[in-house]
């Protein structure tokens, strides 16, 4: 079953959001690692599939043409953005982070 996760931006209780760190600092860390993390994802898998149709291009017409490679896009562009899909693990506490010492040792 797939998690349902808002496509647009909601309010949120920064309280909320800080709990479980007690810092709220601390979780936009959190947060921004993992968004970036979840785009490079993304990104790497977009770029494969859209890797088919480049060796297929013969005319400059085909390029507009392709329906196939617009609904690609298209399910990527109505996808919930990474930032959101952070938030939601770390209120679902599916994340797994760790504050390294400041004695260096971790």
């Amino acid at each position: 079953m797939e998690k349902k996760i808002p496509t647009n931006t909601i309010t949120r209780d920064i309280k909320d959001l800080a709990a479980p760190t007690g810092n709220i600092y601390e979780t936009v860390v959190i947060l921004a690692k993992r968004a970036n993390q979840i785009a490079l994802a993304e990104k790497k898998e977009l770029a494969k599939k859209l890797e088919d149709f480049r060796g297929e291009r013969d005319t400059m017409d085909e390029v507009f043409e392709n329906k196939e490679q617009i609904e690609i896009s298209k399910y990527y562009e109505r996808q919930p953005k990474p930032d959101l899909v952070a938030i939601s693990e770390f209120e679902d506490g599916e994340l797994y982070y760790r504050v390294a010492r400041e004695d260096g040792a971790a």
